[in-house]
C-alpha cells in the first residue's frame, strides 16, 4: 500500500491519501474520547502531538499540536498507523457509532440553496486542502449563515479569509438572502 501526503494551508495539518474509499460520510475527532469510535482514530490519537483527526471521502487529515513534535518526526507513525489500520481490514468505525447528524426538521427553501450551494462548490474545493465545512444555521432575520469548519480547516489561519472572501461572496451571490458568514467554533 502506497501513501501519498499533501500539505494544506494549515500548517499544523496534513492530508494523508491512502488510494482507496476512506469514509462515506466525513467524521471529525477532536479529542481522545471522541476517537473511541474509530480504530484508525484512537490509534492516531495515541501518536505524540496528535490533537485532531478528520476523515474525509479518500484521505486521512491530521492535526498537530503547534507545540508538539514537528512533521518530519510525526509522518512515519502517522503512516504506520494508517497502513497498519487498512492492511489489517479493520472497520474504520465500531459497530453501534453513528454520524452526528442534525435532522429533523424540514429545511426551508433559502436553507436547501444553502446546503445544495455547500455541498456542489464549497465542500469539494475544501476537500482538497483537507478539511469540511458545514452548515450550521441561518437566521432568516438578519441574513446571517453560520458554518462549521472541520479537520485542517479548523484552527487554520487561512480559514477567515476562505470564509469571508470565497464562501461569503459566492453566498451573496447565488443567494441574496445571506448577509454575512460566520464560523461557529
Amino acid at each position: 500500500m502506497f501513501i501519498q501526503t499533501e500539505a494544506t494551508p494549515n500548517p499544523n495539518a496534513l492530508k494523508f491519501l491512502p488510494g482507496r474509499d476512506v469514509a462515506s460520510d466525513p467524521r471529525d475527532f477532536v479529542n481522545r474520547d471522541e476517537a473511541a469510535a474509530s480504530p484508525l482514530a484512537e490509534a492516531l490519537f495515541q501518536l505524540d502531538g496528535v490533537t485532531g483527526v478528520f476523515f474525509g471521502y479518500d484521505y486521512v487529515s491530521v492535526t498537530r499540536g503547534p507545540d508538539g513534535p514537528d512533521w518530519t518526526a510525526m509522518k512515519a507513525p502517522i503512516l504506520a498507523a494508517i497502513m497498519d489500520h487498512f492492511v489489517s481490514g479493520a472497520p474504520l468505525m465500531r459497530e453501534g457509532t453513528t454520524v452526528d447528524d442534525a435532522g429533523g426538521d424540514e429545511d426551508s427553501e433559502v436553507v436547501a440553496e444553502i446546503k445544495q450551494l455547500l455541498d456542489s462548490r464549497v465542500r469539494p474545493a475544501v476537500a482538497q486542502d483537507g478539511g469540511d465545512i458545514l452548515f450550521d444555521a441561518f437566521d432568516e432575520e438578519t441574513g446571517v449563515l453560520t458554518l462549521r469548519m472541520r479537520g485542517a480547516c479548523a484552527g487554520c489561519p487561512s480559514s477567515t479569509a476562505t470564509l469571508k472572501s470565497g464562501v461569503e461572496q459566492m453566498m451573496k451571490h447565488y443567494i441574496p438572502e445571506v448577509t454575512r458568514v460566520e464560523q461557529v467554533i
